[in-house]
């Protein structure tokens, strides 16, 4: 028998966010969170995205055994203003029982019927920026602190219950020797020179921060016309600043500016924080932070985070100046292996933009779609 109890106090929220080490425990390819920092990312008191968003936490059990737990979330913005009528769920996690996915997913439809809302997707976050889609490709490989990891079953339970496939993602991977600097480096002079730029290196992260509020206001403008955009508030700016700024090494953080110095490009790269969380055990003390710093620092692999080029310098080349930057930093750091977060399977135009350093596809993933008509 499943009994699902609903996740309110600081102590079920702990619960919540500790259920996967025990579902995990065995794997060496699931990357835990940090406890305190997940729990946080649940505290309606300091995560902004409650500020537009409603979120439902509730835990499996069967017969008396925690099994299961999910996130039900609704984004008013997509609702109210996208009129997009999505129920989303996240953190989504449970053991081999189709009884114990089904009542979880069951409590979701639930909801969104009660919202009278069109449909739900999932696996995802609050936002367009936090994790999205099962793994369904890839079980092998070690997971990241940006995405979700999961037993190769969850895709089962998903069909077996009526979910059909909505987004796919791919991630790729390549290494740095595949770079060959002769198809960036007379670019990068070309477009620079053309276009009147310069590009922007930091080594101190109060430099960064200095010039992070521009940043994003750029992200907003390089991503508005995506469909289901949402963009950053003031507020989610100071929460991101502090949540991941100081994880990434500075000199990682790539901006170009035009001749009046307004910001027309940026990239964000991370060190693998991969095996550092897994050696944290998900806690910061005694040597949780030992790890996450000494891999900030010294770690050979990276993640390509995130690029933003604005709308009017986008398909002229400004990838190729920040190419050439991060080819001198990752040659001083002897990068080994880039690696790129989640993109989607139709976007043809990152496709094109990478086709030159021979990625490999190593991992998919997907969302899955229940109608609730």
């Amino acid at each position: 028998m499943v009994t699902l109890k609903e996740a309110i106090t600081k102590s079920d929220l702990k619960t919540f966010v500790k259920f996967p080490f025990s579902l995990y425990k065995d794997s060496p390819y699931w990357v835990p969170p940090i406890i305190s920092d997940e729990v946080q990312t649940f505290d309606k008191t300091v995560n902004p995205a409650f500020k537009n968003a409603d979120a439902w936490f509730f835990l499996a059990y069967k017969d008396g055994v925690l099994a299961g737990r999910i996130v039900a979330i609704i984004n008013w913005v997509e609702v109210k203003e996208q009129q997009v009528a999505k129920m989303r769920f996240g953190w989504f996690d449970f053991i081999d029982d189709t009884e114990v996915s089904e009542a979880l997913l069951n409590k979701v439809i639930e909801l969104g019927k009660r919202h009278r809302l069109a449909f739900v997707e999932g696996p995802v976050g609050f936002t367009n920026l936090d994790k999205a889609g099962v793994l369904t490709e890839g079980f092998n490989h070690i997971g990241s602190m940006v995405t979700w990891y999961n037993h190769a079953y969850y895709v089962k339970h998903y069909e077996r219950l009526g979910f059909k496939k909505e987004k796919g993602y791919v991630e790729n991977k390549f290494p740095k020797s595949n770079a060959d600097p002769a198809l960036f480096t007379k670019m990068n002079n070309l477009i620079k020179k053309r276009y009147k730029l310069r590009e922007i290196n930091f080594t101190k992260t109060k430099e960064v921060l200095s010039m992070a509020d521009q940043m994003f206001d750029l992200f907003n403008e390089t991503y508005a016309k995506l469909p289901t955009f949402i963009p950053i508030s003031d507020i989610q700016k100071e929460y991101f600043k502090k949540k991941y700024l100081s994880l990434i090494n500075p000199e990682y953080i790539k901006f170009i500016a035009d001749e009046q110095n307004k910001l027309i490009a940026f990239a964000i790269v991370m060190p693998s924080f991969s095996k550092a969380l897994q050696k944290a055990k998900g806690k910061l003390f005694p040597f949780g932070f030992y790890h996450l710093l000494k891999a900030k620092k010294y770690n050979k692999d990276v993640y390509f985070y995130l690029i933003g080029i604005h709308p009017n310098y986008q398909h002229k080349g400004v990838t190729a100046i920040i190419f050439n930057e991060y080819y001198k930093t990752f040659s001083e750091k002897n990068i080994e292996i880039c690696y790129r977060t989640p993109e989607l399977e139709e976007n043809l135009a990152i496709r094109q933009m990478w086709k030159h350093f021979n990625p490999v596809i190593y991992k998919r993933r997907a969302t899955y779609r229940k109608d609730l008509g």
